[in-house]
């Protein structure tokens, strides 16, 4: 889709329209945490991650979506369209991350290897966010989109301990589907 003419971004620099995709990404997350801080303020953390649970399985399969259709990826295209997916969401424009394939070629891991929401907090003094139930339905959503025979099983993530990484995620498919 071809930038609207006139518009400032039509006229704009490969390099300033990076910086303008950094920018947007950082308000989408930023965007993000005000609108959960507000329900925690308001509801409380329990009604909030409930929210926030519903909010992500949402867009986990619009963004999806959009991903797939804009970037030509299959529908049922497997684990290797899921690890391009991936690349392709607005958290790999701020946080670093990797993907594994592991030695048996039928497991795809993910790994978040800087998140800006638990960096932010920890900046800010505060208890990493506890994200493993939000993020399974996420992850499982935007899985499940991509290739419904994908399975997803965290490895780890918020509240839980991990070392070096922020979350880890595996993916297989599922060979009864």
């Amino acid at each position: 889709m071809p930038l609207q003419p006139g518009s400032a971004f039509d006229a704009m620099s490969r390099e300033d329209l990076l910086r303008a995709l950094d920018m947007f990404a950082k308000n989408w997350l930023a965007h993000d945490g005000c609108w959960f801080l507000a329900a925690e303020e308001r509801f409380g953390m329990e009604t909030a991650l409930e929210l926030d649970t519903r909010s992500w399985k949402r867009f986990a399969a619009t963004e999806a979506g959009r991903i797939m259709h804009t970037f030509n990826i299959p529908a049922d295209g497997g684990l290797a369209a899921l690890e391009k997916a991936l690349g392709l969401r607005l958290y790999s424009v701020i946080n670093a991350q990797h993907v594994e394939w592991l030695e048996d070629g039928q497991r795809l891991r993910f790994v978040m290897d800087v998140c800006r929401v638990q960096q932010t907090r920890r900046r800010k003094g505060l208890l990493p966010f506890p994200c493993q139930s939000v993020g399974m339905v996420e992850f499982e959503t935007f899985a499940t989109t991509v290739d419904s025979r994908i399975r997803t099983k965290c490895l780890h993530c918020p509240p839980d301990a991990a070392g070096d990484q922020y979350c880890a995620w595996e993916f297989t498919i599922d060979q009864r589907s």
